[in-house]
């Protein structure tokens, strides 16, 4: 009789009779499998099985094997041959092969949890008693279609929807050990370029192509997953000081998001990126929008420092933050804009998110390149329906990715709409397509050709902040926001000075005014702390506990670069702590120090708090700048 034996090179046919024994079975399979032994070789029943059939002296008859059954085999990792000295290693395509991923900690984390969804009793339907369970009752996976539909749940969670494809191969529970031998990655991101390395008979692309390596047709759907579910700012101060920007300015501003992924309780499975600091990087900035040199040297190396800076604080960039306000003549309030009936994200505005995504790609495991997706987000702060400044979160989809990597995407003059590129020499243009629901509520295959919506490339996230705030950077008195020079929010020698003048030494008020993002980062960038100090002030800044922060403080104290630091701030003149006036958005602002003395005179006129006319922020009464935005009292 025959029996088949699936391996991971490929499908064996072994001829037996009933009364051979199992080694005869693996005696016969090792040279078709290259195996160094017929003891080198593991069987299993089922596919990813850890239950090894390991009866060698067993009949066939005895295991229960008939003809055409299908065992599944594997060469066990420390007997395959390795290549001997001078022969030529045989061409593996890495693409396929994952090395070592690093992955997340959540994702790490979330692959040790079945995301059983657990429901309590039905009253109704349940007949058992409490000790028991039914079809009613016992707990569903978090990819159920039901429970999908009866919470309006658009997109299940990443790690859901890799339970869901990893449940076809019957691999549930556990997924932290990996994906066994004779299992292949089962996911990858869509790739719409040519393939390169064509085996076909043709010249390289573009001169020649095959229907090997061109890509099929693409047919946008939305996707039914999204690799995180929420967005979470660690503290309303870090959206309010953004804002002040445009309050003072009524221009638009951009910053990046760094901060750390955790689990989401509130969602099976989920993911959620929670926001520590926003940093604003250099930039053009209009009332109508935000020019950002991407590309260019300059902006490459600030970003390099910036996320050193960010790293030693146990943090990296997860989402970017754009304004699009504009104000009303009804006072506190601001035009209602981005809605259904007109954009969400304009289609500039989503080529950028899927470019950033891709410079963010996301390391799995479970995919055949080791990455798959992106868990960069994209926030925009703008009007609602009651003219209220709001914030909504973004993703792009996988295929939104996929289409800007490939050049097939371009922004439209409608903001609504996405272009398809042109054709060209050196460009192949796959046909796109995207299904809707017309009139006839019928779902129909539109050319996708020359503009599509945009809603085809997003996927929304929900946002929000904690109930009870925990930030990790816990100054009381922020530093000033870096590249907000026109706004007499300086960074100098000067500004650090009158920033540290009231800590006497004392480890423990180091430890409380050094947890600022943005003070690290200006430290950082005058070359006067070396990268160790740098690593143990970023300690420092982000301790769980004050005992721990105050035990480093004191090592920050005692270290050289910051007592070269401390001779530097007595060499600083008071007059460098910020420069000379300046016009912003049409009004005149005095130097700090001259608003300081002047302001000294009345600031006990009033015990009441008082509103900073440029960001409208509430200070106390004892205040004589903005705790805010960090401008004069009367400027």
């Amino acid at each position: 009789m025959i029996i088949r034996v699936r391996a991971p090179d490929g499908m064996y046919r072994v001829e037996v009779g009933l009364t051979d024994t199992l080694a005869t079975l693996l005696q016969k399979l090792a040279p078709l499998m290259k195996a160094p032994a017929a003891d080198a070789i593991m069987l299993t029943r089922d596919v990813g099985g850890t239950k090894l059939i390991a009866e060698f002296e067993s009949s066939i008859a005895s295991l229960g094997l008939k003809h055409g059954d299908m065992l599944f085999a594997s060469v066990a990792a420390s007997a395959r041959p390795s290549v001997e000295p001078g022969a030529k290693a045989p061409e593996t395509n890495k693409s396929e092969i994952p090395s070592f991923v690093k992955q997340e900690d959540v994702d790490n984390q979330l692959e040790k949890d079945d995301g059983l969804i657990k429901r309590k009793r039905d009253a109704g339907m349940c007949k058992h008693g409490a000790n028991a369970m039914c079809e009613y009752c016992l707990p569903i996976e978090p990819y159920d279609a039901g429970y999908l539909a009866k919470n309006e749940i658009k997109h299940m969670s990443f790690y859901a929807y890799l339970r869901k494809i990893l449940a076809q191969s019957k691999i549930v529970g556990d997924i932290s050990g990996g994906l066994p031998p004779n299992v292949v990655p089962p996911l990858e991101n869509p790739d719409y370029r040519v393939k390169p390395n064509c085996t076909g008979n043709h010249l390289p692309w573009p001169g020649g192509i095959c229907s090997k390596c061109q890509p099929s047709a693409i047919t946008l759907k939305r996707q039914t997953f999204r690799m995180v579910d929420n967005v979470e700012f660690a503290s309303p101060a870090l959206v309010e000081r953004l804002l002040s920007f445009w309050n003072a300015t009524r221009c638009q501003r951009f910053g990046f998001l760094y901060g750390h992924y955790q689990s989401s309780p509130n969602v099976p499975l989920g993911v959620k990126a929670v926001v520590e600091a926003i940093y604003e990087p250099k930039q053009g900035w209009e009332e109508d929008g935000i020019k950002l040199d991407l590309e260019s040297p300059e902006f490459e190396q600030e970003m390099a420092h910036v996320n050193a800076v960010a790293e030693s604080c146990g943090i990296k960039i997860v989402g970017m933050v754009f304004t699009d306000l504009e104000p009303t003549d009804v006072p506190q309030k601001v035009v209602y804009r981005r809605h259904a009936n007109s954009y969400f994200l304009t289609s500039l505005e989503t080529r950028l998110g899927a470019y950033m995504q891709l410079k963010h790609p996301n390391a799995c495991r479970w995919a055949k390149n080791g990455h798959f997706g992106s868990k960069f987000v994209t926030c925009c702060l703008s009007g609602n329906k009651d003219g209220d400044i709001d914030m909504s979160a973004w993703q792009l989809s996988n295929s939104a990715m996929a289409m800007q990597a490939a050049d097939l995407i371009v922004p439209s003059s409608v903001p609504s709409k996405m272009c398809v590129e042109e054709p060209t020499k050196t460009r192949y243009v796959p046909d796109v397509f995207y299904s809707y629901m017309n009139e006839y509520n019928l779902t129909v295959t539109a050319n996708a050709k020359p503009a599509f919506p945009i809603e085809y490339l997003l996927v929304n996230l929900t946002h929000g902040f904690p109930t009870d705030p925990n930030p990790l950077f816990k100054t009381s008195t922020p530093f000033s926001i870096e590249n907000r020079d026109h706004l007499q929010q300086i960074q100098s020698l000067g500004a650090i000075k009158r920033h540290i003048k009231d800590i006497d030494y004392s480890a423990d008020k180091l430890a409380l005014v050094l947890s600022d993002f943005h003070l690290l980062v200006y430290l950082a960038s005058l070359d006067i702390l070396s990268p160790e100090e740098i690593k143990l002030i970023g300690k420092t800044a982000s301790a769980d506990t004050a005992e721990s922060a105050k035990h480093l403080a004191s090592q920050v104290i005692d270290s050289a670069g910051w007592q070269t630091l401390l001779i530097m701030l007595q060499e600083a003149s008071d007059s460098d702590l910020n420069n000379s006036s300046s016009t912003v958005a049409g009004a005149s602002t005095s130097d700090i120090s001259t608003s300081q003395s002047h302001q000294a005179g009345f600031s006990s006129v009033s015990n009441e708090p008082w509103a900073c006319r440029h960001c409208t922020f509430h200070n106390e009464p004892s205040k004589v700048e903005c705790d805010m935005c960090g401008l004069p009292k009367d400027a």
